[in-house]
Formats: C-alpha cells, structure tokens, sequence
C-alpha cells in the first residue's frame, strides 16, 4: 500500500486500529455471520453498538448528567436548520467566523423572517477574510441562545475557551470535537460532523441539553425536532450504522491512548512544530492575524512576498514527498495541513522537513 502523509480537512486520517476494526466487521459483525451493513439495526448486537457509542462519549467528554448523545444524518449543515427551529422563538444570536458560522446564520435568518422574529450577527470577521476571532463583542441577554463555531476549517482560527454565556450556548465543534477537554455543562448544544476527529462521514452527533427541549411556540417538523431523536434513542429511523460503528472504534483509540487531556498535549505538539516552521521558514507566511487565534486543527499558510510565483512547485513538490490534501481551500487558496487526532507526529515532522528542503532549494 502507497505511504502517503494525509493532511484532508475532511473527511481525513483517522485511526489505523478502527480502520482494521471495521474491515473485519464488514466481512462478519460480532458473530452474527453478517456484514455489519446487512444487520438489522433492531438487533440486540447493534443495540450493544449504540449505548456502548453513547456511553464512551458521556466517559470521554465526561458529559453531565441531563445531556444526551444522538448519532443522527444530515451532516452539521441539517443541524443549522434545527437549531433555530428548536430554540429559536424571538431572537438568536450568532458569531460569525468562517464560511459554516455564516451558513448557520443564514439558515436562522431565514426562519426568522419567515416568522417575524430577528437572528442578530453580534459580531463578524469578514472584514478581514475570516483571519481572526472577534473581541470584545457583547451577547445580547434577551436572546435565546447564542451560537458559535469553534473552528473554522477554511481559515484556521479556532475558539478554545468555554465561554461564560449569559444565555443558553450553542457550539458548531465539527472539527475539534475531542481534540481537547470541554466544560460540557456550559453549552445547551454541541453538535458537528463526525468526518474529522471521531469518525468517517456520514453520521452527525449532538449533544443536547433534555431541559432545554420544548420550549418553542411554533411547530418542529419531526425528523428536525430533537426530542424524536431523544426518544426514539437516535433510531427514529434507520441510523448511519456503519458510521456509527466506526465512531465507536474512533473513540476506543481515543479512550485506550488516555482520553483528551492526553490527546490536547498531542495536538499541542504537533500544531507548535508546524506554525514553528511556517513563521521561521523564508519562503511562507502564516495566514490568520493573531497567533493566539490559531486553529490547532487546520494550519493556513501562503507563499510570502516575492515567492507568489512558486506557490505550484511547492504543491508539486510536496506531493512527491507523499503530503496529501495540502492545498488551501479553493475559497482562499494557499496551503492547508490538518492535524486532526489521528495525524501522527510523523507526518507533521515530513511536512515540516518538506518545507525546510524547499527553502534550501530556492536560496
């Protein structure tokens, strides 16, 4: 098999011990003589599957009692339209910080002038490209929830604080979910897309607040409607099993490497190796304004002054060093690496030698 050093924003690396885990699970699932695409997903081996899932989320997170996990589909970009519709009743308020951050915004906007209420941006970074995390801004105490996205994929900045939040909190945390420790009980929302630290594509969680639930005027459609999902144990309908099942594999790595504080100082390490070398090494420059808002997730960079010109032979040359999915957003262009949990050190280190012969090369 080709050795390749895999730095996709998502889906991404993941685990080679759940890659190997679901290979054998879908050649026979737990016994049972059937692929785990075949089994039924009423059967007592994938019910064993589900609360097991749900059980090493509550274990790792250390989620409170009063909060449950739903596996569900439609990505985070189905979630934008639930939010709102399941706790927006006079005002929301939003931060905008990236590409999703805004696509959330939109879809809360769109309910509220179809029903006459208002969802407020409280503060926003386009002016700059989305190269920074606002400050300073104040959240409006009459809202009824105010929404976040803790990482911006795109332009790699990041949130790493729990913010105190005078109302109810809402965190988009597709791609830094379980990349460090999270204060569980300051949000009435988590949710994102597995497809970057916990799992492939295809199943989406959230982590919702039971308390929190019932509290809207207008009607919820039921598949968008929380409390379905909470009741019907995030198997309303047929659930993403296979996703599911390789979550579930993505999160015993994750429990058996010794769980988030472990993981945040792995991921420390290797976000400082790299932004090192993209601020030492002459030939880039890093892309977001304030390094205190650096994402540890997606490393952003571009060619500096004077070397725009090489910017296709260092994607070419890094391709032949093995780098994958390097290239910046097609939003922004540029250079992208990310570090999700599964990134070995290793391939840090590569890309980092990479640059440095790069350099050495053009002087």
């Amino acid at each position: 098999m080709k050795q390749v050093h895999n730095f996709n924003a998502g889906p991404c690396v993941l685990p080679k011990e759940a890659i190997n885990a679901a290979i054998e699970a879908l050649k026979d699932f737990s016994g049972t003589g059937m692929s785990v695409i075949e089994v039924s997903h009423r059967s007592k081996e994938w019910q064993a599957i589900m609360d097991e899932t749900e059980a090493l989320w509550k274990e790792i997170l250390n989620i409170p009692d009063g909060y449950k996990v739903l596996f569900l589909g439609g990505g985070a970009s189905t979630q934008f339209l639930m939010v709102p519709m399941n706790f927006l009743n006079k005002k929301a308020a939003y931060l905008k910080t990236g590409v999703w951050a805004k696509k959330a915004h939109k879809e809360a906007e769109g309910l509220a002038k179809a029903w006459g209420v208002e969802a407020a941006c409280v503060a926003s970074s386009e002016d700059k490209t989305f190269n920074y995390i606002p400050k300073g801004y104040t959240i409006p105490t009459d809202a009824d929830y105010f929404h976040i996205t803790t990482n911006n994929t795109i332009y790699g900045t990041e949130i790493r604080e729990d913010i105190d939040c005078p109302v109810p909190l809402i965190a988009d945390m597709s791609s830094d979910i379980m990349s460090r420790p999270v204060d569980v009980s300051k949000y009435t929302l988590i949710y994102g897309g597995a497809q970057k630290n916990v799992g492939p594509a295809g199943v989406t969680f959230a982590i919702v607040k039971e308390s929190a639930l019932g509290k809207v005027e207008h009607y919820i459609p039921t598949m968008l409607n929380y409390q379905t999902h909470v009741e019907g144990s995030s198997m309303f309908n047929t659930p993403p099993v296979f996703s599911i099942l390789v979550m579930n594999y993505t999160l015993k790595w994750l429990k058996k490497l010794g769980g988030l504080k472990v993981m945040e100082q792995i991921n420390k390490e290797k976000s400082e190796l790299l932004y090192n070398e993209i601020d030492r090494n002459s030939m880039f420059v890093g892309t977001v304004a304030n390094k205190e808002d650096r994402s540890r997730m997606n490393h952003c960079w571009v060619m500096a002054p004077g070397h725009e010109d090489l910017q296709d032979e260092f994607m070419e040359f890094a391709k032949s060093k093995g780098m994958v999915g390097i290239k910046g957003h097609r939003s922004v262009g540029g250079f992208r690496a990310s570090l999700y949990n599964a990134c070995p050190k290793e391939s840090v280190e590569a890309l980092v030698a990479c640059m440095q012969e790069f350099e050495k090369m053009h002087k």
